[in-house]
């Protein structure tokens, strides 16, 4: 059965609270994940909180990418959905934590539009890393 996307949802803990309080920062490490799963960036949006936390999405001709940031709790979420195979969210979201300093990463991995009898659905697996997203790449 073949996916039309791949979905990742990711709760990065222990980020750096200096880089994901800056809005340039995230900004920029998000535009480079995009492009290191080798997607088309198409429009960026990021906003900055007061007193703090950056929330944001990078939209690709594959789907999305998106975050928002707690610094007071050095935790972020983030969201990386592709369509097609040219794409690989999973270098993404290691390419995010790793700039973030992530020391611990929950993921959660969704295959998405799996066409069958007419209908589609998906497969959901999780897993939980310690020091960083590490997520085993797809051959």
């Amino acid at each position: 059965m073949e996916a039309l996307g791949r979905h990742i949802i990711a709760e990065l803990s222990y980020c750096s609270p200096e880089i994901i309080s800056d809005i340039d920062k995230v900004q920029d490490i998000m535009v480079k994940a995009a492009k290191v799963a080798n997607a088309e960036v198409r429009e960026v949006v990021f906003h900055k909180f007061n007193p703090q936390g950056v929330s944001g999405v990078v939209v690709i001709a594959e789907s999305h990418l998106s975050i928002h940031t707690w610094p007071e709790y050095g935790y972020a979420a983030i969201d990386i959905y592709t369509c097609g195979s040219t794409t690989d969210p999973e270098r993404a979201c290691n390419f995010i934590a790793d700039y973030f300093g992530a020391g611990k990463v929950v993921t959660t991995k969704m295959d998405r539009g799996i066409h069958e009898k007419g209908t589609y659905s998906h497969i959901v697996s999780s897993c939980f890393h310690e020091g960083g997203c590490r997520i085993a790449q797809n051959s």
